[in-house]
């Protein structure tokens, strides 16, 4: 088997130079650098992973934590758009990335930073986690690098990849009202998602910038999820049939609403108009197809990545990222007649 003393003899340099140039030290020549990869890729040297994050005490590796995972969401293809855009960017920096997940159980048994020891992680990314959340509480004085996606903690590890949703509910309910709708209401998820928060207060602000008065009761909470869209649809054409529209926090949720529309043999977009948020992939192809709010949902996987080797390497950044969004017209939205 070819070892460092093999490259290190034919490149024609000392092992120290060997193995700081193949662990990315920058206090190395970049000609004398491209030779060492060159002659170990030749001689077939592979890096013992083990012994190499021994003696750094790092070992390239990030963790991606996810709370909460069902099949009831496999419509939801959000999380797989992260887990690529991450895996990308990590791949391209040499890093592996592995997946865990957590549940209320597990966490009372379990800490963050065992977890964390256990899994053999330099930093973390995490995601799906409700703002109660008893690991978030741990994050913000933990030694370990996280980085959060959609939720906004501080703290001296701590970075924050997230989309402008205030505005991006902004825009939604503008349309709505450029296209002649007064009365609309709103599916939001949970009051422990911060998005909800961002959302609704996008969605109130809408209102009365156009000097529409708000009525509480044009709000339903739908958890995020098929089911409950449906569920919070009924309820608010049960107490609001005059609402001519419905702007959801989610297009999991849109999902949901125009199913119970269906059912109660309302027409979209001719009786009522819906948007939804996300862009998920199944947005353009249900009946109708779903205006909704995109996020550029692979881009934030990707400077998750990015800003968590970042702050591992100890680069100096923003540790807080927030990303634009746009609206994405399609079919489930008729100028008010």
């Amino acid at each position: 088997m070819t070892t460092i003393k093999d490259v290190a003899k034919k490149a024609g340099v000392s092992i120290t130079t060997v193995s700081r140039a193949l662990n990315g030290y920058p206090d190395v020549n970049e000609e004398t650098r491209k030779k060492i990869e060159r002659v170990a890729a030749e001689l077939g040297y592979s890096p013992n992973m083990a012994a190499r994050s021994l003696v750094m005490k790092k070992t390239k590796t990030l963790g991606l934590l996810i709370s909460g995972i069902t099949r009831s969401g496999v419509k939801d293809n959000l999380n797989y758009e992260l887990l690529c855009g991450m895996n990308d960017r990590a791949g391209e920096l040499n890093y592996d990335l592995v997946l865990f997940s957590t549940t209320p159980q597990k966490q009372m048994i379990k800490s963050y930073k065992t977890l964390c020891e256990e899994r053999g992680v330099d930093g973390v990314i995490m995601m799906g986690l409700r703002l109660d959340d008893p690991y978030l509480q741990e994050i913000v004085t933990s030694p370990i690098p996280c980085v959060l996606i959609d939720i906004p903690l501080k703290g001296k590890n701590v970075g924050v990849v997230t989309s402008d949703n205030v505005n991006g509910a902004k825009k939604a309910i503008n349309y709505l009202i450029g296209q002649g709708h007064r009365k609309i209401g709103m599916v939001n998820g949970h009051d422990q998602a911060d998005v909800s928060w961002k959302r609704l207060q996008g969605y109130q602000e809408a209102l009365a910038e156009h000097g529409i008065d708000l009525d509480s009761t044009w709000m339903e909470d739908g958890r995020f999820t098929e089911i409950g869209g449906m569920e919070a649809a009924y309820r608010m054409m049960i107490s609001h049939p005059d609402l001519t529209a419905i702007f959801c926090a989610s297009d999991l949720m849109a999902l949901g609403v125009l199913q119970a529309l269906k059912n109660l043999g309302k027409k979209v977009p001719e009786d009522i108009s819906v948007v939804g948020y996300d862009n998920i992939t199944i947005a353009r192809y249900c009946s109708p197809p779903l205006t909704t709010i995109g996020q550029n949902i692979y881009e934030m996987g990707y400077q998750s990545a990015q800003m968590l080797i970042d702050m591992l390497e100890g680069r100096n950044i923003q540790t807080t990222l927030v990303m634009n969004t746009e609206l994405i017209v399609r079919k489930s939205v008729q100028p008010l007649k």
